[in-house]
């Protein structure tokens, strides 16, 4: 079980630390990404992002996707869309950072992955749901207590 966790007591600027507990993502019976190497950033009000190691991350299934974006703690992100075997594409569902900032130095070439249908992913044993918004990609789990930025009425937090 993990423990409890308010997302108002995550940094900011926000924190990575490693994840040992196992990561995974599939759509059906395609296993995505498996990992118990992760890593895991932390900010404040947000539910946590995890980065899956390229080695862990079924490459096969994803492409370099147009556009960026720049976080102003982790630096240029480039996007990647996920090709599954039926050939559904689902768009910019990936973000790496290929060169980021020195204090996230041990996330370069990891993948952290909207959840996005029909993806499942999980923490350990537990689905994880979607940060809400859209825009963020933090994982909730039931261990974290919010309110979590993304929501009506958060953009300005």
């Amino acid at each position: 079980m993990m423990k409890r966790e308010s997302v108002w007591d995550y940094p900011r600027p926000p924190a990575l630390e490693p994840v040992d507990i196992e990561l995974r993502i599939v759509a059906g019976v395609v296993v995505v990404a498996a990992t118990t190497g992760g890593y895991r950033v932390l900010e404040t009000s947000h539910p946590p992002v995890y980065y899956f190691p390229p080695g862990d991350i079924d490459r096969s299934l994803l492409r370099d996707a147009s556009g960026s974006s720049y976080c102003e703690w982790k630096g240029v992100a480039q996007y990647h869309d996920l090709i599954l075997p039926h050939g559904e594409v689902l768009e910019q569902v990936a973000w790496s950072y290929p060169e980021p900032t020195r204090g996230f130095a041990d996330i370069a070439g990891h993948l952290a992955f909207y959840i996005r249908e029909p993806l499942e992913c999980y923490v350990g044993e537990e689905r994880a749901t979607p940060q809400p918004g859209g825009f963020y990609g933090g994982w909730v789990t039931s261990n974290l207590e919010g309110p979590f930025k993304g929501g009506p009425g958060s953009r300005g937090w």
